[in-house]
């Protein structure tokens, strides 16, 4: 185990400037993947976590004002600050004057556009929280992508560029035995199998965020209906101011 360790470090270490420049660069990848994936698990389980309890306790509410006011212990929570976006822009439009309800001293007409521009700024209003959303959950995902899909061809780039430098110092010293091949080709080899070990877990990682964040769109998308719903539901009652 000590002297295959050992091995490793002796090959990197006598490694050309080219493939430790790789090595470094690869070193970066690694680290800033691995605090990627960390971060977004920890927060993609709370997120989802927080989201399950949340429209547990939405459903459980008397009325959208009371369960505005439960959303205050869920800051982490997708769906929360999708319905509190929904609900303060429902607000908004009834201390503007366009109410939701059906007024009895209104038209047929005008109580219809009312309604439709209500229901209109509500969609868009959650629209633009939705994507906010989205924006935050699936964010320094991409360099998860990125990682994997370049540090393979960065450890191959290496490899080869190593194996150049031995048959040139080969061709220099006029000896091409296998003692004179083998250890300058085992050293550009390493760079292949770094770029190996930082795409795997990259890939692995990507596709699983990838999966819980089509489940966290989908609760969003959901509930955004449930809660239009509803809202439409009030104002059939007249009950929407």
């Amino acid at each position: 185990m000590f002297s295959t360790d050992a091995d490793v470090i002796h090959m990197v270490t006598n490694a050309g400037p080219m493939v430790k420049f790789v090595l470094l660069l690869l070193l970066f990848f690694s680290v800033t993947s691995w605090g990627i994936i960390i971060i977004k698990f920890l927060y993609v389980r709370r997120a989802y976590k927080d989201s399950v309890a949340f429209v547990d306790s939405f459903w459980k509410s008397r009325d959208l004002a009371n369960a505005f006011t439960g959303t205050k212990q869920f800051q982490t929570c997708p769906v929360g600050r999708v319905f509190r976006i929904g609900y303060q822009e429902l607000t908004k439009l009834e201390k503007s004057g366009v109410h939701l309800s059906a007024d009895s001293d209104q038209s047929t007409g005008e109580k219809f556009e009312r309604r439709t521009t209500g229901m209109d700024n509500i969609k868009r209003a959650l629209r633009r929280a939705i994507n906010s959303e989205m924006t935050r959950v699936t964010s320094l995902t991409p360099f998860l992508a990125t990682t994997g899909n370049t540090t393979p061809f960065i450890g191959l780039f290496g490899t080869v560029w190593g194996i150049m430098n031995s048959f040139h110092g080969i061709g220099l010293k006029g000896s091409a035995n296998l003692a004179a091949v083998a250890p300058g080709i085992s050293e550009a080899l390493i760079a292949t199998a770094a770029g190996l070990a930082v795409a795997i877990p990259a890939v692995v990682a990507f596709n699983y965020f990838n999966s819980k964040i089509t489940v966290i769109e989908s609760e969003l998308m959901s509930f955004s209906a449930d809660f239009l719903n509803i809202v439409e539901m009030e104002m059939l009652r007249g009950k929407g101011q």
